[in-house]
């Protein structure tokens, strides 16, 4: 993770980020490349968790609203902590989670609360414009990790990111506003670091399923095996 940038000097980050480390910034130990492992050795086996925390604690309110897709009643919740410049957590996106969302959270069998986990400035920057997108949250971050390789790793980021921007109807001037936002920002971060401060997140994406702790890009085959036994 580079040093704390702000406002402006976030813009200048996004393009002079060394773009060689960000595809790989998907944990800070090794939790995610395990859990990638264990996908093609174990497909339909429930990975085991690698803790528990409080669910009370868990869902209570942060720095910024939370983004919710899925029923208030439903028996199964789900907080996934990403990165938008996780090769991992854009797999899990393009993936498994279109399977997810129809078999589960559609159906009213899974509420899926996502929250920002950023390792670098590209991905604050994503989740920020992912959040001035406002109502259209999760089409942004659905179309951010479906281009992932089109911004994450390129050399000029800010135009690629301002290319995707556009045609979710951003203008120069409210991108250029988005990513001077202070307090957007040190919201996001707010999100992070209680994150890995309460909960002990360290590596993206993590799921908490129930309040079960789980790391690494679960396969639909996978996630099923957790969740049926929970709605018995």
């Amino acid at each position: 993770m580079t040093e704390p940038t702000t406002r402006r000097r976030l813009l200048s980050c996004i393009a002079a980020l060394p773009a060689l480390s960000l595809l790989a910034a998907c944990s800070d130990g090794k939790g995610t490349a395990q859990a990638q492992d264990d996908m093609t050795t174990a497909a339909v086996d429930a990975p085991q968790p690698s803790g528990t925390v409080d669910m009370n604690k868990l869902l209570e309110p942060g720095a910024l609203p939370e983004k919710v897709q899925g029923a208030d009643d439903a028996p199964v919740t789900i907080v996934e902590y990403a990165s938008m410049t996780c090769s991992h957590c854009a797999n899990f996106h393009v993936n498994t989670y279109p399977a997810l969302k129809e078999k589960y959270i559609d159906t009213g069998k899974v509420r899926l609360i996502l929250r920002e986990f950023p390792f670098d400035p590209r991905a604050e920057a994503g989740f920020m414009l992912a959040r001035c997108a406002e109502d259209k949250y999760f089409a942004m971050v659905d179309v951010l990790f479906k281009q992932q390789g089109n911004w994450a790793p390129v050399q000029d980021a800010r135009t690629a990111l301002l290319n995707i921007a556009k045609l979710a109807g951003f203008t120069q001037e409210s991108f250029e506003a988005c990513l001077t936002n202070q307090a957007l920002l040190d919201d996001v971060r707010a999100v992070r670091a209680r994150g890995a401060a309460d909960f002990g997140v360290d590596a993206t994406p993590t799921f908490f399923i129930n309040g079960k702790k789980y790391s690494g890009a679960m396969s639909i085959e996978q996630m099923s095996a957790i969740i049926d036994p929970l709605l018995q």
